[in-house]
């Protein structure tokens, strides 16, 4: 915890062999559940409060530059930033490219691709990951009202 950038209250990451490898531009809300998350490059991440993640999850930041000076690429990154709303679920082995933001109350189904935002409350799935439904709206502000959360 000593590389994140900032963090407020408790955090959970599970042991065992789970592998859990936060940035130092990594923003961690209130109560953020880790099983194994692991972030690189050079990009700002933000969780929002009460995140929660299945095993094996990666967030890439930075890609290389294909339209540099050199083939395949250049020695440049492109850096982009990720912003994870509240109370966002990610199943297991989610992949999250840079750019992206992913809204309140969504959930990530296990090996989804995200490259696009996800807009709140969405539950998406596949590579690319696509929204194929949206959380019940009153269900879900109904708990928010109550500060019912995990």
């Amino acid at each position: 915890m000593r590389s994140v950038k900032s963090h407020y209250g408790g955090v959970y990451i599970s042991g065992g062999s789970y592998k859990t490898s936060l940035s130092s531009k990594t923003e961690l809300g209130l109560n953020p559940n880790f099983n194994g998350m692991t972030i690189k490059g050079n990009g700002r991440v933000v969780f929002g409060d009460n995140f929660h993640s299945g095993e094996g999850c990666l967030i890439l930041t930075s890609n290389h530059n294909y339209n540099g000076n050199a083939l395949p690429y250049d020695e440049t990154n492109i850096d982009k930033d990720v912003i994870i709303g509240n109370n966002v679920w990610f199943g297991d082995r989610v992949i999250v490219m840079g750019g992206v933001k992913i809204g309140d109350g969504c959930i990530i189904q296990a090996g989804a691709v995200v490259v696009k935002d996800i807009p709140d409350l969405g539950i998406a799935g596949g590579n690319p990951a696509q929204v194929f439904k949206y959380r019940d709206k009153e269900h879900y502000y109904s708990l928010l009202e109550k500060g019912l959360f995990h």
